[in-house]
């Protein structure tokens, strides 16, 4: 199983942009998925993220400006990020939580992260 990032950048404030993360591999099925972020010096903290079934979950700082959405068929994450900040810059990574995936004969459940994606919000 492996989960690839996209999408990050450099951006002026107040710009916007789009991050996916897409899991491949044999999957049965994912429960949460979502997006951390890792500013310099700071510890990760979470972003968003979005159960299988639509429910969604959003940190203070980015409510109203960010929307996690999701393509269970594809298997991939998406975070909307619009109106960004300087104190947005960080790596951003997307985790794919309870991840139940075929290993020969069984299935096996575990948690899974991405390479992570530099997002740059110039002032």
């Amino acid at each position: 199983v492996q989960l690839q990032a996209s999408g990050g950048g450099l951006v002026q404030a107040g710009g916007s942009l789009r991050l996916s993360c897409a899991a491949s591999g044999s999957i049965f099925s994912i429960n949460a998925m979502g997006w951390y972020r890792q500013a310099p010096g700071k510890e990760r903290e979470l972003v968003a993220a979005v159960t299988s079934g639509g429910r969604t979950n959003y940190a203070d700082s980015v409510k109203g400006r960010f929307t996690i959405s999701r393509d269970n068929a594809k298997n991939t994450v998406y975070l909307q990020m619009n109106s960004l900040k300087p104190e947005d810059t960080a790596v951003y990574y997307c985790k794919a939580g309870s991840l139940t995936y075929y290993d020969v004969t069984r299935l096996v459940t575990d948690d899974f992260w991405g390479q992570g994606t530099l997002v740059t919000v110039s002032s």
